[in-house]
């Protein structure tokens, strides 16, 4: 039996917390919280994971050198900018880092690969399409969340598509990757709606870029795939959206996750808490301010999106979602359990063991 969705019992007090102090007008200046308000500690106070609290915001020891890491990431994906806004706004040297970017757009075992050997420390990627290569034993460890959102799958009414999943009976769905994060979350999504996705619908990859030409020609009915492309696709030919992840028991779920290399754990667990601390706390700051990750974004987006774009595309993701500890535990074995109904996880894989295996509470550790 699939496990009941994992629940996220601070979630709504953040959203409430952070509405109240965006009608009273609070700024979240990036150049640095140096005078702390009572709202602005209160802020701090909810940006906790599992009811503990993230350090307070502070400037790093001047007598000390910033620790330098890299940290892998795709800089075309709108839900990883909050990296971008981590390093610019200086979160990441407040907490005593500095942080190179390497964009790895490509193939995720090669990024995998990258922070399990160290020529990587760390790296921001999706759940959905880390945790078959972490099966197979890459040395990486999931410390947190970052955000829930971001995936798409849509197409055009003139295919007979609604917001029923039924109405993909029969149909063809562009994906980029067989392997990837939208094709296995879909496929989890269709199996729970009696939906064989390996019989019921074929899937067939396609460069992303060539989806819209593809619906245009019939070659596929629908395509699955992540903001920017999907939300770009979705507006300019105004298509049926027909699910996302943030439908049903999947809204309180992150898709995105924070994993470092096992040996800098062991050796720099301090190091891996303050990283992990950073980028949660980057996540609320655009869940708080969308702009501000628009604006870091922008010299990474396609033509034709405009900054607008970016913030009704974050506004839509679930940035305030962050779980870290025995909440990220219990989402990475959902999604076990939920890859395993699908065939892409193995069957002899036990859920909960290897959620234990590749997470690490950092949290609990001091700064």
């Amino acid at each position: 039996m699939p496990l009941s969705a994992p629940s996220s019992p601070g979630r709504l007090s953040r959203r409430r917390l952070l509405g109240a102090l965006g009608t009273a007008g609070l700024a979240v200046p990036l150049a640095g919280f140096t005078a702390l308000s009572p709202e602005r500690r209160a802020f701090e106070a909810m940006l906790a994971n599992d009811g503990r609290c993230l350090t307070p915001l502070r400037a790093a020891d001047p007598g000390q050198p910033l620790r330098k890491l890299t940290l892998a990431w795709n800089a075309t994906s709108i839900c990883t900018s909050p990296v971008e806004v981590a390093r610019r706004s200086g979160i990441l040297a407040r907490h005593g880092l500095e942080v190179e970017l390497v964009n790895f757009g490509g193939s995720t075992e090669a990024l995998l690969e990258a922070i399990a050997t160290r020529k990587a420390d760390a790296g921001v990627g999706m759940a959905l399409r880390w945790l078959k290569p972490l099966e197979m034993g890459f040395d990486v460890k999931i410390t947190g969340g970052t955000h829930g959102g971001c995936m798409r799958l849509a197409g055009p009414a003139s295919a007979g598509l609604s917001a029923d999943l039924n109405s993909l009976r029969g149909k063809t769905i562009a994906v980029s990757d067989m392997g990837g994060a939208d094709k296995n979350f879909f496929s989890m999504l269709l199996k729970r709606k009696g939906i064989d996705p390996d019989k019921d619908v074929t899937w067939r990859v396609f460069p992303a870029h060539v989806f819209g030409l593809a619906l245009e020609r019939g070659e596929a009915h629908a395509f699955a795939a992540g903001d920017p492309i999907a939300w770009t696709l979705v507006r300019d030919q105004k298509l049926v959206e027909v699910a996302t992840n943030l439908s049903g028991e999947w809204a309180n779920l992150a898709c995105c996750i924070i994993g470092v290399s096992g040996s800098l754990l062991k050796s720099e667990p301090r190091t891996v808490a303050a990283l992990t601390r950073a980028l949660i706390e980057a996540q609320h700051v655009v869940a708080h301010d969308p702009n501000v990750a628009a604006d870091a974004f922008l010299d990474y987006a396609p033509g034709r999106v405009t900054r607008e774009d970016l913030v009704a595309m974050l506004q839509s993701h679930t940035h305030g979602h962050s779980p870290a500890g025995p909440n990220i535990r219990s989402e990475i074995e959902y999604y076990a359990q939920e890859l395993k109904a699908v065939g892409v996880m193995r069957a002899n894989t036990d859920p909960k063991r290897f959620a234990e295996r590749v997470t690490a509470d950092v949290l609990s550790i001091p700064a």
